[in-house]
């Protein structure tokens, strides 16, 4: 037989299976769909970063967010707006909901390969933009003695909102339980605009600083944090240092560290409890001050290796 034949044998044995090829196939995907309902206001739902990728090039796993059937979803007061015109939510993308007034459901739709291994799923975090929730109203505090006042409180996973006043643990060590959100409104003269923090969402990755008295984080979403943020600004400032340690699930503890420096666990950990004091300056004693441990010495500071604080 010729080369010429051979080629041609060749091509028309091959035929079916081109044509088979060719043929409409289906590929049943993992989908799972999870109904959140979020209280009015703005919110941001996006994927934590530095989750793995499958790299196989079919855009998988991705998200969708959609309002669901019947009359909770209340599309009147609901939009929803994503940041890729396709509507999907990929790892670089986001997507905003705006709930009018009250409380709407949105429906979260996950859908992944069934060729990629589990932890390929994609983790989503919740983070509100504006509005104040329903826990802690962001109204300027009057300078009085705290005495069992809440000045700090915490959502925390299976316990709901939990308060303490300032100088007292927030949170259980050893719980496994971790902490969703938290807001700061200090009661001790210190005004709400003063104080600022912020929530570590993932590495290198952070909520936007949140004033005194508002909420930082989520709630009953199963969304935890992974560290904080908290920093003083304008007369509280100068009047005191603002002082914070934190635990976490695997047993990590971080702390003290203050004024704005991120309080976390080098493995990332869920954040599990946490400690904000404020400890006066120049040796003044301001009404409603908590009672804290002092400031360390200056050489005890040396000795540790860890740089004096600056003065003020």
């Amino acid at each position: 037989m010729s080369e010429a034949a051979e080629r041609a044998d060749k091509t028309a044995q091959a035929a079916p299976e081109t044509a088979d090829a060719n043929q409409p196939r289906v590929t049943e995907l993992r989908v799972s769909g999870h109904l959140m309902t979020l209280d009015a206001g703005l919110f941001c739902v996006f994927q934590v970063p530095g989750a793995p990728v499958s790299g196989d090039g079919s855009g998988l796993p991705g998200v969708r967010i959609s309002l669901p059937p019947g009359a909770a979803s209340r599309p009147e007061a609901v939009r929803i707006s994503s940041f890729r015109d396709d509507g999907w939510l990929t790892g670089d993308s986001a997507a905003l909901v705006r709930v009018a007034d009250g409380q709407a459901q949105i429906l979260v739709t996950v859908y992944q390969s069934p060729l990629h291994a589990p932890e390929l799923a994609p983790r989503l975090q919740v983070l509100r933009l504006s509005a104040a929730p329903s826990g802690i109203a962001p109204t300027r505090p009057s300078p009085v003695e705290t005495g069992g006042a809440v000045e700090v409180m915490a959502h925390i996973q299976r316990a709901g909102d939990v308060g303490v006043p300032l100088g007292t643990w927030l949170g259980k060590r050893g719980s496994n339980q971790w902490i969703e959100g938290f807001a700061v409104l200090p009661q001790a003269g210190v005004a709400a605009e003063d104080v600022e923090y912020q929530a570590v969402l993932g590495r290198g990755w952070l909520s936007p600083w949140v004033e005194g008295g508002k909420f930082c984080g989520s709630r009953g979403m199963a969304l935890p944090l992974l560290g904080f943020k908290v920093r003083l600004k304008g007369a509280a400032a100068r009047d005191y240092a603002c002082v914070y340690s934190a635990t976490f699930v695997d047993g990590s503890v971080a702390g003290p560290v203050e004024n704005g420096e991120a309080c976390e666990a080098e493995s990332l950990a869920a954040l599990e409890s946490l400690l904000i004091e404020l400890r006066p300056l120049g040796g003044g004693n301001a009404a409603g001050a908590p009672q804290a441990r002092p400031a360390p010495a200056k050489k005890a500071a040396v000795a540790d290796r860890t740089p004096p604080r600056r003065p003020r």
